[in-house]
């Protein structure tokens, strides 16, 4: 795969004319090598339902007087520029006003839109089960594929199945025994359906070219769901952060692909906001960022770009572009190739939550992932997302986040994982069974049911709590009542409320105030190898992001590493850092990056996260613990030398000042 890609969206309405007219083959080869741009996706077919070249099965763009896939495809192989080739599949709007039959409908009878009136703009959804739409689909993409078999892949955007209730639905739903009047069976008919999408795209594509790359996007990796990758060659992890997707977003996502074993990029956009913006452009020194931050996570780099009808590539666009990936090419050596060296590890929450909550979060994570997430990123701390399932060896420490009860099976697997000298973090109803009646792990104290207060409080040990705090903190959720023995190390005392607020009794604004004395009951156990917090603390952290929380984390969760603490740095808190190993060059390659994403906007649309300024980081002191010999230290691609000590397991040295992204190789 390209390191430099744009995926170049080309969504044109049949009303507008002279499509293609203004390209250049020229001023695209030269705006593209400017900028740096090594692989460009271009369209076969958009949301609209037209082809931009020919076709036999559905229908050109009206007002397309040549094959500009051809030339786009030509002009870019010419100058050495990969051309993967797009088409839509769960919308399009050609082909669904010509066939009503093959929309989605919902329980109600009502057709599924991407708006709730057939009186507002926008597109209509398709049924992947409607008679005939499937043919019609892989027969696009069979004629897209013969035509253009020199294409660097296909990217089939879309991929997504409601629970329709369609005439073909219901049929079929009744014929596999399944009651449509039922909403776990409508959602198994939905899968059934995307396993057949998957199945026959895939071969519609490989059946001409059987090394073709296929890409299917629906704006989010499910973690845990792995039956459907044997019908990707690769992933494309899409997260814009001012579209929605926000900064928290894709370190959680890069953080359980990189361990799928796939190759994988990463995909932000140009956009001031996101998708479909004519005229909106992101500040340079963001996307210099959000490239930088993919790099530091193992992937590579994919910006969304929107062309003109007009098929004249947008000079702005690429500059901004150009700032960004001109420095990526630099970096391209010490990037490709690396794998993970993290020994802590986040359990993903989606295999343990219900079809309806991963229904609510098709393009975000669970909130417990991203609040764990951003206290490991904020504490500097090189973590990776698995499932269960997953080879945990290399793992020192996991953490399960609020919600994680177990079966026997998980259960059997984390108790042989502490075994092996493992170490676990729980929090809230993690290490409960699947009842949430019985906690499952021995940490020299009950776990009872949740206490009676919501909220309560909480006063932390001295040993964990922030030098600035004496007194209890308002915990914004309710905690489990944890007993503790008397040998027990706790990491607080919880306090209960007077009462909890009601329209019948209330003190003032908020909530109630604490009771002056503790309830007997602690925040939370450290015992041996497992550290146990009675409050959903990752949830609560990515809720409020409390920093007092933050530090009473980070010194329980410290204490637990004890002399296992693989990294430690001088990085702000806004700062990144990870680590990659290059096993080909036998080095380390250490990344840190500095940025202070802002709200801007608001009112009546959402707030948006805005990186404009790109501040001086002060020089970073590093410890990394490793057992292997240390050659040297260079800040690459650079290639400055940099002093550094190391004792029997510990490298230190000072990495200088830098702006944005620093990469510092360790040789071996």
């Amino acid at each position: 795969m390209r390191f430099r890609q744009v995926h170049l969206d080309f969504h044109t309405s049949e009303l507008i004319p002279g499509i293609g007219e203004k390209f250049d083959k020229k001023q695209w080869q030269d705006t593209l090598r400017a900028a740096a741009v090594d692989s460009i996706t271009c369209f076969s077919c958009c949301h609209h339902g037209y082809s931009y070249h020919p076709t036999k099965v559905g229908m050109m763009h009206p007002h397309l007087k040549f094959n500009l896939l051809r030339e786009q495809i030509d002009a870019c192989h010419e100058i050495g520029v990969n051309v993967p080739i797009y088409l839509t599949a769960g919308i399009n709007q050609y082909a669904c006003t010509k066939n009503p039959a093959w929309r989605a409908i919902d329980r109600n009878g009502v057709y599924t839109s991407w708006n709730d009136s057939p009186l507002k703009p926008g597109y209509y959804k398709i049924c992947f089960n409607a008679d005939g739409y499937m043919d019609y689909l892989c027969d696009l993409i069979e004629e897209s594929v013969t035509m253009f078999p020199d294409a660097d892949g296909v990217f089939l955007d879309i991929t997504s199945q409601p629970q329709c209730c369609c005439p073909a639905c219901i049929r079929d739903m009744l014929a596999c025994g399944l009651d449509p009047e039922k909403e776990n069976d409508r959602k198994k008919m939905s899968r059934m359906t995307m396993l057949k999408y998957y199945r026959r795209t895939f071969e519609a594509v490989r059946k001409h070219s059987a090394d073709m790359p296929v890409f299917h996007n629906a704006g989010h990796v499910t973690m845990g769901d792995t039956e459907i990758l044997p019908y990707f060659s690769h992933l494309e992890l899409e997260s814009l952060p001012t579209g929605g997707w926000g900064y928290d977003h894709y370190p959680v996502s890069a953080a359980y692909t990189r361990k799928l074993g796939m190759e994988f990029l990463g995909m932000t956009g140009k956009f001031h906001t996101s998708w479909g913006e004519f005229g909106g452009f992101k500040h340079p020194n963001a996307l210099r960022y959000e490239c930088s931050l993919m790099l530091a996570n193992g992937s590579k780099c994919s910006i969304g770009d929107q062309l003109h009808p007009s098929g004249k590539i947008d000079a702005s666009t690429y500059d901004i572009i150009g700032q960004a990936y001109r420095e990526v090419r630099e970096k391209e050596p010490f990037c490709d190739n690396v794998t993970s060296p993290a020994d802590i590890a986040i359990v993903a929450v989606e295999p343990f939550m219900s079809e309806d909550e991963k229904l609510a979060i098709t393009t975000t994570h669970p909130e417990p992932s991203t609040g764990a997430s951003r206290l490991l990123l904020e504490l500097h701390q090189f973590f990776d997302f698995v499932t269960l399932d997953m080879d945990l060896s290399q793992y020192k420490v996991l953490i399960l986040p609020d919600v994680i009860t177990l079966n026997e099976a998980e259960e059997k697997i984390l108790k042989s994982f502490l075994e092996r000298g493992g170490k676990l973090v729980l929090s809230g109803d993690s290490g409960f069974d699947k009842a949430r009646k019985n906690f499952l792990f021995d940490i020299g104290a009950e776990v009872g049911e949740k206490g009676p207060s919501n909220p309560d409080y909480l006063l932390p040990d001295k040993k964990f709590s922030p030098e600035y705090l004496t007194s209890p903190m308002v915990m914004y959720a309710a905690s489990r009542r944890v007993k503790a023995g008397k040998d027990s190390c706790i990491t607080g005392d919880i306090f209960d409320s007077y009462f909890n607020r009601t329209y019948t009794h209330f003190c003032s604004h908020k909530h109630t105030p604490n009771q002056p004395e503790a309830s007997g009951f602690a925040s939370g156990v450290l015992t041996g190898n497992i550290l146990y917090f009675a409050h959903p603390v990752f949830d609560l952290y990515r809720r409020f992001g409390n920093t007092a929380v933050k530090e009473y984390f980070a010194k329980a969760f410290f204490a637990l590493l004890g002399g296992d603490r693989k990294f430690e740095c001088s990085l702000p808190s806004q700062g990144r850092a990870t680590l990659q190993h290059q096993q080909e060059f036998n080095r380390d390659i250490l990344h840190l990056l500095f940025a202070t994403p802002a709200l801007r906007g608001g009112g009546t649309e959402p707030a948006i996260e805005v990186i404009e300024e790109l501040l001086p980081c002060p020089a970073v002191s590093v410890k990394l613990k490793t057992a292997k010999k240390v050659k040297s230290v260079t800040v690459v691609p650079e290639n400055r030398e940099l002093a550094f000590s190391q004792d029997a397991d510990t490298l230190a040295f000072e990495a200088p000042a830098f702006t944005c992204h620093q990469m510092i190789s360790i040789q071996y």
